[in-house]
């Protein structure tokens, strides 16, 4: 059964701060220091609409030195034909993951390239009318095209630009929230350390 939600936060990814409004999101409800964080990015290199989780988990694992486990992505694609596979193996790995899924969806004309973050799990294909299981402690879903209408040959229709640029702001979300979750934790070091010397704790001038 869908988790209720906790927060529901939409950002256009053309926005100018849409990088670090999202990578504060992150920080606050990634936990990073989660022994099985697992980030799924899940669609298919086949269609242009729905290859949004697996540009995704290409930047992540070949742009960024991202150093926690991603699933699907270009080479290795998550999509409906092996997602119950995938799920299966994680709910045998100890402890039990915290799961980040990433997926593209349809929605009205003037919400395309919103980036939506929520707290609970996704559906896997319900814009092309697939019933699958939910999935994901944490959904981020990016709308790439419009809804209501032949959602398959749209999905394989829509542009690349905007797929893969909305992959982009998502991924450097992502790798920018762990470094941010990084320096927090040594400027809490420092802190606690060295409170009287400024000179050794850390801020975020360099992600301004």
């Amino acid at each position: 059964m869908q988790q209720p939600s906790t927060f529901h936060y939409v950002i256009h990814y053309e926005k100018t701060s849409a990088v670090w409004q999202l990578s504060e999101l992150f920080v606050q409800h990634i936990p990073f220091d989660h022994e099985q964080l697992i980030f799924c990015c899940i669609g298919t290199d086949r269609s242009t609409g729905d290859a949004l989780g697996p540009l995704v988990g290409n930047h992540l694992t070949q742009d960024y030195a991202f150093p926690f486990t991603v699933l699907g992505t270009l080479e290795k694609p998550v999509h409906a034909l092996n997602l119950l596979e995938t799920q299966a193996e994680l709910e045998t790995r100890t402890p039990y993951p915290f799961i980040i899924a990433v997926d593209a969806c349809l929605g009205e004309e003037d919400s395309i390239g919103s980036i939506i973050v929520r707290d609970g799990s996704l559906y896997p294909g319900r814009a092309v009318k697939k019933e699958l299981p939910p999935i994901g402690n944490l959904s981020i879903k990016g709308v790439v095209n419009v809804g209501g209408f032949m959602e398959a040959m749209v999905l394989q229709n829509t542009r690349l630009h905007i797929t893969h640029s909305m992959s982009t702001t998502i991924a450097r979300a992502l790798t920018l929230a762990w470094q941010r979750h990084l320096l927090k934790n040594k400027q809490y070091r420092n802190d606690y350390a060295n409170y009287r010397n400024p000179r050794q704790q850390i801020g975020y001038s360099n992600f301004r």
